[in-house]
Order: structure tokens, then C-alpha cells, then sequence
């Protein structure tokens, strides 16, 4: 007689949608390093794939949740490996596969589902800046526990300017009233850069110092910690890591 053989295990993608700065990738690495790095401790595969270069982007249901990054691309450039890496997005997010949109991928994620991205009325956000939990955050499975505001760093010019149906938006400041927003039952999207640390938020700043003009130097000098936010990768690590071990024991919903 003959056993079934136990399901390999499935990997969380961290969907590498963009670089970062080279001054910085000299010391710092990637987009992708960062995001593992803050993912921390924990018992999850992790898979980086890179739709730009041609990656092969698996069924949904064979990965254990996903990891958007940010990119200096524009989502409304509608370029082909964006949309399509947009579709696969709301493929897995309608799914119920557990996705993180961050900053880029946020935006694809919200404009894949029927949203709208495009440039921010107000033109660029960056810095460190203060963001404010809504009461729709209460009960959610990631931003609960969150405090009712936090520091989180932020760089970006475009922005999820039309939420497709049925989002729910957890997180806001003056700027932008899209901080975080929840798109389905286990799928997410933030503004703000999670895996940013103050070196990666200053040299931001420092790359950007001409068009911020005489602004450059505050902005600089409020660069500061943000481990509410910073805590969030882990948070929803921590949230696949649970999902997988139910479907592990065969608990998992169906």
C-alpha cells in the first residue's frame, strides 16, 4: 500500500516590480533583500521573481501569499510586463491568496481590480510622515493592534487615486487618503514603504534634493525610525505562516 506524498511547500513570492537607487543598492541591496529582511524569522519558503526579465509567474494557488514592491515605473505607462503583472495580481488577490501591495505594487494591485492609478494632484510625497489608522481598520486581520497613528516612509509621485469595488480604505494622512487599503479577503496594498529603513528613506531624499529645492534639508532632518510600520512585512509573514500551517493539518478554509 502507498502513502500520499505530503504537498511540497508553497513559497512566498516576493514580486520584484522595480530597483532601487544604485548609490543605495551598492549598500543597502535590492528592493527584494529589504523585503526578506523585514519579512523576518520565520518558516515560509521565499521565491523572488522578477516579471520584467521574463519570469514565469505560477498559478496563484501554488504560492503561499505575495509581496508586491515598489518600482520608479508608472503604472499608467502601461507597460507589458506591468499589466501583466497586474492581471496576475488580481488573479491571486480574487483568489484569496494572500498578497502586499507595497507603494508600486499597491498601485497595480488597486488599478488591476478595477481601480484607477495615475499621478497625485499634489505631485511628489517623501520623507518620513505620520500616518492615521480609520475605524475600518479595527478587526483587520493585518492593521489591528497597529496605534491610531504611526511614522512610515514614504516616496512616491503617482497614487491608487480611484479604489476598485469593494476596497476598503484602513489608513490615511493629509496627503494621501490611500495609505492602506484592504482589496479583498486576504489582500492588501500600502502607500508606504515598510521595508524602507531612515538610510534608505535619506538617501531618497538626498536623490531627490533638487526638486525638493529648500525643502530637502527639513525633509532630511525628519527622517526618523518607523518600527509600527516597519512591523507590518512581519505582521503579514507571520499571517501566511498561519494560513500554510492550517493547510498543512487540513484546516484551512475552504
Amino acid at each position: 500500500m502507498s502513502a500520499d506524498l505530503p504537498e511540497p511547500p508553497r513559497p512566498l513570492v516576493i514580486l520584484k516590480l522595480g530597483d532601487t537607487l544604485p548609490e543605495l543598492r551598492e549598500r543597502q541591496d535590492d528592493f527584494e533583500h529589504w523585503i526578506a529582511r523585514s519579512l523576518g524569522r520565520n518558516d515560509l519558503d521565499l521565491a523572488v521573481l522578477d516579471p520584467r526579465r521574463g519570469d514565469t509567474l505560477p498559478p496563484p494557488g501554488r504560492t503561499a501569499g505575495v509581496v508586491a514592491s515598489g518600482s520608479h515605473a508608472m503604472v499608467s505607462h502601461r507597460e507589458a510586463w506591468s499589466e501583466a503583472a497586474g492581471r496576475w495580481l488580481a488573479q491571486a488577490a480574487r483568489a484569496g491568496v494572500p498578497v502586499l501591495g507595497i507603494c508600486y505594487g499597491h498601485q497595480l494591485l488597486a488599478d488591476a481590480l478595477g481601480g484607477r492609478a495615475d499621478d497625485h494632484p499634489l505631485g511628489r510625497e517623501v520623507g518620513t510622515v505620520e500616518v492615521e489608522l480609520l475605524p475600518e481598520a479595527e478587526g483587520d486581520a493585518l492593521m489591528a493592534g497597529l496605534p491610531p497613528r504611526f511614522a512610515a516612509h514614504v516616496v512616491h509621485r503617482q497614487s491608487a487615486l480611484a479604489l476598485p469595488p469593494g476596497a476598503v480604505a484602513l489608513a490615511r494622512n493629509a496627503w494621501e487618503p490611500h495609505q492602506a487599503v484592504r482589496f479583498g479577503e486576504a489582500a492588501w496594498g500600502v502607500q508606504f514603504h515598510p521595508e524602507f529603513d531612515a538610510d534608505a528613506m535619506r538617501g531618497y531624499v538626498d536623490a531627490l534634493a533638487g526638486e525638493l529645492g529648500e525643502d530637502a534639508v527639513p525633509r532630511r532632518a525628519a527622517v526618523r525610525p518607523t518600527p509600527e510600520a516597519a512591523g507590518l512585512l512581519a505582521r503579514f509573514a507571520a499571517l501566511v505562516a498561519r494560513r500554510e500551517a492550517a493547510r498543512a493539518a487540513g484546516t484551512e478554509p475552504a
